[in-house]
């Protein structure tokens, strides 16, 4: 575990199911001020956290004996928390989960393929949904999708998190469902423009139904089924970002929406990730890689990247060549 919000956040969902948990972070200061005030008050303020959540900020100490080590690490930190986990000596049981939702930049990896190259032959399963962590402490009702390659440890995975408000499906669509959560986040920051340019309901509904269908095209050519992004880990996760006040992706949309730049906004969340911001770049980079025309996150990276108004960029969306809606989908 990570000491963010969702890594705090997925510890009291095992905890409920009565599991012995170690939450891992790697500032020393702020793991003893978590264990001592039993909240984690820059990333899930108002959450108490048990007595029974130990906290460490020593690796070994907190892999030893684990059965699951669950990364929620944001992804551009994976590699080095792999490194890290390689490195402090991995229990021979061991198995990871990973709750991240992202693609690397540069080498354009998921997680999954990032676990085979650093710790082959470790098993492996992705966690996703729409799942805030804010909502998941209060015990929110929620369902996310556990996918493995493995269909038994998928439904072990499924048995660890379970309860009567965490709700969890299996599926052995690693490569859709790990591309579903990370997608997502960048049609987030569209969403979030146009909230922060005040256009209304239908602009929204419009920019999930094509989003959707931008996200099949390109989840499809990358080796994921179609039907996985119509599912907890495609419009399920793409609903709750897209419209939540809660989503820190939509946040950044709404602030680039009111002119503000990319510099100011990042800098005022300090420590706190919006990972559509780096995955837009690698999402941008994998349509190209294997021609599939992605017009939504095309216009997201260049006004990212390439600061172009998002006002121009919505023209251009709009103003596409017409198209049947089923030539869109294929």
């Amino acid at each position: 575990m990570s000491d963010g919000g969702w890594g705090t956040a997925i510890s009291l969902a095992l905890l409920k199911r009565n599991h012995d948990v170690v939450l891992w972070g790697p500032f020393p200061k702020y793991i003893d001020e978590m264990r001592e005030s039993r909240v984690n008050r820059q990333f899930l303020a108002g959450v108490d956290l048990p007595e029974a959540l130990e906290f460490t900020a020593d690796a070994s100490t907190a892999i030893t004996g684990a059965d699951f080590i669950v990364m929620a690490a944001p992804t551009r930190f994976a590699r080095g928390c792999l490194k890290t986990i390689r490195d402090a000596g991995l229990p021979a049981q061991a198995r990871i989960v990973s709750v991240a939702k992202g693609i690397e930049n540069g080498t354009l990896m998921r997680v999954s393929e990032m676990c085979a190259e650093l710790l082959p032959g470790v098993p492996y399963t992705v966690l996703s949904g729409p799942s805030h962590a804010e909502e998941v402490a209060l015990e929110i009702p929620t369902a996310v999708v556990a996918a493995s390659t493995d269909s038994a440890m998928a439904s072990e995975v499924q048995e660890l998190f379970m309860s009567d408000v965490f709700r969890v499906y299996t599926s052995d669509d690693v490569v859709g469902v790990e591309l579903g959560g990370a997608l997502k986040n960048v049609f987030a920051i569209a969403a979030g423009v146009c909230d922060g340019m005040e256009f209304g309901d239908n602009t929204k509904a419009a920019l999930v139904t094509r989003g959707i269908a931008e996200m099949g095209r390109l989840g499809n050519a990358l080796g994921g089924r179609v039907e996985t992004f119509s599912g907890l880990s495609g419009l399920g996760d793409m609903i709750v970002t897209c419209c939540s006040g809660h989503s820190r992706n939509r946040h950044v949309g709404e602030q680039l929406g009111r002119g503000k730049s990319l510099a100011a906004i990042t800098e005022s969340m300090g420590r706190v990730v919006a990972e559509g911001v780096t995955t837009a770049e690698s999402a941008h980079e994998l349509a190209q890689k294997v021609g599939v025309t992605c017009p939504i996150i095309s216009e997201i990276y260049a006004g990212l990247y390439q600061s172009k108004d998002p006002r121009q960029g919505l023209r251009d969306l709009m103003t596409r060549a017409a198209r049947s809606e089923r030539e869109d989908f294929g």
